[in-house]
């Protein structure tokens, strides 16, 4: 909001004329040095992380000499870094005459604080597969797909078996799908469950490696009671993984899913409130 008000000018008239809003143009300058400042200490902190990474364990006093910042800089970002859990405090194993006060503490990066450098273990994973299919064939790879999928989903199956239904079993299982970090809900669309997952940990491997998908699916058949369609994958390139789940209609024969549909059929009958897993965004795709 501008504020207005006189000025004189040379042949004795008064004008209005704005006037500087000062506390606006402060708060900006105040935003640009807070930005300045965050991208400083962002980097700042990458050259903390990057010398425990590269030197281990290492004590606030010597990453201070090592970066020639101050030792009170460095504890600061030392302190981000533990409240972010990517890194981790040791006792020094230095020997040697004990001084006075207590030993310095030594600073090393956990696997979270080594994992902002990058890891390679979609690459690792493709390749041992690569090699397993060479070697031993296609039904080793399948093999391979059907152990994960059962070690993902074994711990669960109780839970997920307790439910009668298999609406409320797809409720079980996208819960348990969560917990292993994949992000899970359920919605209904006509008279069918749509069971969707927004991430997947394993999505660059099944790219090329379907069977992991094939056996994923097989797998949410057994457990849910009923047959299962997969719609969309993240590693077709989808934004989520989507399987419709169909179930029982008034006449007793099992929905079909709507191509395309992204909302309830006006024909399906409500399902009781508090029987979809509920995650963030709603359950929808992003």
């Amino acid at each position: 909001m501008k504020k207005v008000g006189t000025s004189q000018l040379a042949d004795g008239d008064l004008r209005r004329a704005p006037l500087v809003d000062v506390p606006a143009q402060a708060e900006s300058q105040v935003r640009a040095q807070n930005s300045g400042q965050s991208h400083v200490d962002g980097r700042t902190r990458h050259q903390v992380a990057r010398l425990l990474l590269e030197q281990g364990p290492m004590a606030a006093v010597v990453v201070a000499e090592q970066l020639n910042i101050s030792p009170t800089a460095v504890r600061r970002h030392l302190d981000a870094m533990l409240a972010d859990g990517e890194a981790e405090t040791r006792d020094s194993t230095q020997r040697g005459p004990r001084g006075r006060g207590r030993p310095a503490k030594m600073f090393a990066l956990t696997e979270s604080g080594r994992a902002r450098f990058g890891h390679a273990y979609d690459d690792l994973a493709v390749t041992a597969i690569r090699f397993l299919a060479e070697h031993a064939g296609e039904d080793a790879v399948r093999a391979f797909a059907e152990r994960r999928v059962a070690a993902l989903i074994g711990p669960h199956t109780e839970a997920i078996l307790s439910q009668e239904d298999p609406a409320a079993r797809a409720e079980a299982l996208a819960t348990a799908l969560s917990r292993e970090g994949y992000a899970a809900s359920t919605r209904q669309v006509g008279a069918g469950e749509q069971l969707c997952q927004h991430h997947c940990p394993v999505a660059h491997v099944a790219a090329e490696f379907p069977q992991l998908c094939e056996a994923e699916t097989e797998a949410f058949a057994r457990l849910l009671g009923t047959h299962v369609q997969r719609l969309a994958t993240i590693a077709r390139g989808d934004n989520a993984c989507t399987t419709h789940v169909p179930v029982a209609s008034a006449t007793g024969i099992p929905a079909e899913p709507e191509p395309g549909s992204t909302e309830p059929s006006r024909a399906a009958k409500p399902r009781p409130s508090g029987r979809t897993a509920r995650i963030p965004n709603g359950g929808k795709p992003e």
